[in-house]
């Protein structure tokens, strides 16, 4: 409940300070592009009234929100894949970033709703390319499909929400076995979640049920936001992780990201309930957890 407060205490102001450039009602959320302070969010509000959002500055390649900048954390397990996968557009601001690190690479984005690729493409600059490409599709679908075709990625960023919190059916430990059969042998896995809910120990338990060791990213007095990070294979160690990043940081700096920073906030003890229950098809109350 914090989370969804804060966020409507930002779409508030949002509202008082700025101007609305674009409004328009999906199949599943009403959209709103709204300008203030020098930046330009896109606002969703979902059917239940929750809301969510992520911006771009109008002046500056620099990313806003601090959770966006911890996802490049990622990279430091891998930092040269060619073939990546993200799951939830929002602004196009994190696969656009991608393909300018890595032209060369394959970019696959899926996006449920038709109205935010058109929305990213309208008032956010984002642009597919012949190796940048957008499905519309349910990402359980369409990761059941790529494990058919044996697509296998490099780095696969999971950052779909629903105006509330993660789909329910994106945070089981089925789909997370579906998608880490996708990883290739030095793949990596990044998603985006919160550390506020009582579902941080569920979905704790749910990722180490299928990963085994991963490394958790907060920064509690930045953001509420954290990242986990799991590997096909073993861990490197923390040596390894601040060499790269420190190899890396000049790559990331002019958007922001201090690189260099991140080895030592990466955790790997358990700092959840060790009794909680994972997350299944058939037990994945997301809903009432986030609301207790």
């Amino acid at each position: 409940m914090r989370l969804a407060v804060y966020l409507l205490l930002t779409l508030l102001s949002l509202a008082a300070q700025g101007r609305t450039v674009h409004r328009e009602k999906s199949l599943y959320q009403d959209i709103s592009v709204v300008e203030a302070d020098g930046r330009r969010c896109l606002v969703f509000a979902a059917i239940r009234g929750d809301q969510n959002q992520t911006c771009q500055y109008l002046d500056s390649d620099k990313l806003v929100f601090p959770y966006v900048r911890m996802t490049f954390a990622g990279l430091l397990l891998n930092p040269e894949p060619q073939q990546i996968l993200m799951v939830g557009l929002g602004g196009g601001t994190v696969p656009a970033l991608l393909h300018r690190l890595y032209p060369k690479a394959s970019l696959d984005v899926v996006e449920i709703d038709p109205a935010v690729v058109k929305v990213a493409k309208a008032y956010f600059g984002f642009k597919e390319a012949a190796n940048m490409q957008v499905t519309v599709s349910d990402a359980r679908v369409f990761v059941k499909r790529a494990g058919l075709k044996q697509a296998h990625y490099d780095l696969i960023l999971l950052d779909a929400f629903n105006g509330d919190y993660i789909p329910e059916h994106l945070m089981t430990r089925e789909f997370l076995e579906e998608v880490k059969a996708l990883l290739s042998p030095a793949g990596v896995l990044v998603a985006n979640t919160f550390s506020s809910s009582k579902l941080y120990h569920h979905e704790s338990a749910t990722y180490r049920a299928v990963f085994g060791p991963f490394l958790n990213f907060r920064q509690p007095k930045v953001t509420l936001s954290r990242v986990i990070i799991a590997s096909q294979g073993s861990l490197p160690d923390p040596d390894l992780l601040q060499r790269r990043a420190e190899a890396l940081a000049p790559r990331l700096a002019p958007y922001g990201i201090p690189l260099a920073d991140y080895p030592a906030l990466l955790g790997t003890d358990p700092d959840w309930d060790q009794d909680a229950r994972v997350l299944t098809d058939q037990y994945a109350p997301a809903n009432l957890l986030q609301r207790q």
